[in-house]
């Protein structure tokens, strides 16, 4: 069963035991952060550094001229990620023997939030997510298709991963984040995820409905959820909330929205490719849902791109309805956890795997390879040799 581990340059570059170690755990390849939103990560192995500091979502490799006189363009990294991190990088890897497939994280940007507010999801109180892009606005697409064919096409790389290529939400750990206090469930995240920009209330109307009362209507649908109630949880809770009509309108719009950008995203990533270059989405198969494996259909998915990378943190569970479309060449990647200080389980990694193989899986990712510990990573290379 194929494995790969996450990885980012900085763990790579300036550790020259880093590519020999990462290719001793046992895997065949590695997906490397090519565009990767703000982070603070730990490199507990590395001879000049512990701490790298990513202050905002940027490339890690020195952009093309196709943004030139464009508002919206890719930030260059800073001194956590200079000049060309991610090539420096992938050249070790691959000497070291490892695949290098692209990792490139999209709609998921706060310094663009920032910068440009008014590209930014509004919720239906005008709160604007800074971090959440809105994908129905013309302009953010474009700009969110070229990132990925540029980002997601580097000298050498057998394949992508694109991350966040569908709604964002509340759901952010942003920095010091507090958002934890009320225990909003599936449907009251759907609800303060709904976008309120000027794209999206045209949108709703074309769906037939008026914008300004679905956004009382949101309101009041979760003021009880303020107060202390308890949430319903999944679609029914959402039409329970909303109405049926009126929430099966919104995820029309918001689905169809989705659906189309990864389809013009893949698309372009295929044009800017190589004959046999692999193209994965991360994805929930519950297409209402957001974040950085945002929601899709998976029938219709699998007919898009060549396969996806499933969160089984939680048990993998979410692999059945992208196995149950029959796809016999899908890559069904399960992403499993092995750094145990963030909550994943290194020492179960060989049951895990299995469970997600006897549910239809076709290769792993681990996440991640250069946050682990020693202990993580030893756990890892006994899973893997025995796979």
């Amino acid at each position: 069963m194929k494995a790969s581990t996450f990885v980012y340059p900085w763990d790579v570059n300036g550790d020259p035991e880093a590519p020999a170690r990462i290719a001793g755990l046992g895997v065949r390849q590695v997906t490397l952060a090519a565009a990767y939103h703000s982070t603070r990560a730990l490199t507990p192995r590395h001879p000049r550094h512990r701490i790298v500091t990513a202050e905002h979502a940027a490339v890690l490799y020195p952009p093309d001229g196709r943004w030139e006189g464009r508002a919206l363009r890719p930030y260059r990294a800073g001194d956590w990620a200079p000049g060309d991190a991610y090539g420096e990088a992938a050249a070790a890897l691959a000497d070291a023997g490892l695949d290098v497939h692209t990792w490139v994280v999209l709609a998921h940007n706060s310094r663009l939030g920032a910068e440009h507010p008014g590209t930014s999801v509004v919720n239906a109180y005008g709160d604007r997510y800074p971090w959440a892009p809105c994908i129905a606005q013309p302009a953010t697409r474009a700009y969110l298709v070229d990132l990925a064919a540029e980002a997601a096409v580097r000298p050498g790389a057998g394949g992508t991963e694109l991350e966040s290529l569908g709604w964002y939400g509340l759901q952010h750990l942003h920095a010091h984040d507090k958002t934890g206090g009320v225990g909003l469930g599936d449907a009251g995240q759907y609800l303060m995820a709904l976008c309120f920009c000027s794209t999206c209330r045209e949108g709703y109307g074309a769906q037939g409905l008026d914008a300004d009362a679905l956004a009382a209507a949101v309101r009041t649908a979760l003021e009880p959820l303020w107060q202390g109630a308890p949430d319903d949880g999944g679609w029914p809770g959402v039409e329970k909330l909303l109405g049926e009509a009126t929430a099966a309108a919104t995820r029309a719009w918001r689905d169809e929205t989705a659906r189309t950008l990864q389809e013009a995203a893949v698309a372009a990533v295929r044009a800017a490719a190589p004959e046999g270059f692999q193209v994965l989405l991360h994805a929930d198969p519950v297409t209402y849902h957001v974040g950085a494996n945002p929601g899709v259909d998976p029938a219709h998915i699998l007919s898009v791109a060549d396969g996806v990378v499933v969160p089984c943190a939680g048990g993998p569970g979410p692999l059945t309805p992208f196995t149950e479309q029959g796809r016999a060449d899908a890559v069904l990647a399960a992403n499993l956890g092995v750094v145990s200080g963030m909550g994943g389980s290194p020492g179960t990694l060989a049951a895990d795997a299995a469970r997600a193989r006897d549910l239809g899986a076709t290769e792993l990712r681990l996440y991640h390879a250069g946050l682990a510990s020693d202990g993580d990573l030893e756990a890892v290379r006994s899973a893997l040799a025995g796979l």
